[in-house]
């Protein structure tokens, strides 16, 4: 069972890394007696590499790229462990209202090349594996509903779910972005609270994360 996680975060420790990590104890913790775990967690600000540079290689009939991006950079061999594993996690922080530039980038570069230009835009890809997305934000659960966020989100998991499987999701809000926001110029918002707040919910998120891990290999088996 090989489950790859994939940070779309700059924090290698952040709300957002520690909750993909909870996900993957809990993708582990459902493996067969005897049946061995891969779990990796990739951090994708590590790696140097570009956006889709719509050269098409990857739609060239006979092509060598063919169904698969041709590009050569540190994103490769990544493409390549995503395309053939047995189910994806993806996280992101949220960034006025969408995930990380460099999630994004990542997706147009593993998804792209997964479509057809036929009638149906069929997909190609190697595997239809299980998907899921963990966002993390700074607004509340109730600013979140109120500035759509959901319905923002909704397109990039459509197009995963069309080239692959349609994912799970978990929307974690209300994050604490400082360890000390005496530190920081955010009148708008209560460090005390926000401090509170992570103590006591946080430790949920996370458990929630590892139920979707396991929920992610479950569906594995379907």
């Amino acid at each position: 069972m090989n489950i790859l996680a994939v940070n779309g975060s700059p924090r290698k420790h952040g709300n957002t890394a520690t909750l993909l990590k909870h996900a993957l104890e809990g993708a582990g913790g459902t493996a067969a007696p005897g049946e061995s775990a891969d779990l990796r967690l990739v951090h994708l600000y590590d790696l140097q590499y570009t956006g889709c540079r719509s050269c098409f290689a990857c739609k060239k009939l006979g092509g060598a790229s063919y169904g698969r991006c041709a590009v050569r950079d540190d994103l490769g061999p990544v493409l390549a462990e995503a395309a053939h594993a047995d189910a994806l996690i993806f996280g992101s922080p949220v960034y006025f209202g969408d995930i990380s530039g460099q999630m994004r980038t990542f997706l147009e570069r593993l998804l792209f090349p997964f479509f057809v230009y036929d009638a149906a835009y069929s997909s190609i890809a190697p595997r239809r594996m299980p998907t899921a997305f963990i966002y993390t934000m700074n607004v509340t659960e109730e600013q979140m509903r109120e500035l759509r966020y959901p319905a923002m989100m909704a397109s990039i998991e459509d197009f995963v779910g069309r080239a692959l499987r349609q994912p799970l999701t978990l929307r974690v809000t209300d994050t604490c972005q400082f360890d000390d926001y005496s530190k920081y110029m955010c009148e708008c918002f209560d460090g005390e609270a926000k401090t509170r707040r992570r103590a006591e919910h946080f430790p949920k998120d996370c458990r929630a994360a590892f139920s979707l891990g396991a929920e992610l290999v479950t569906s594995t088996k379907k």
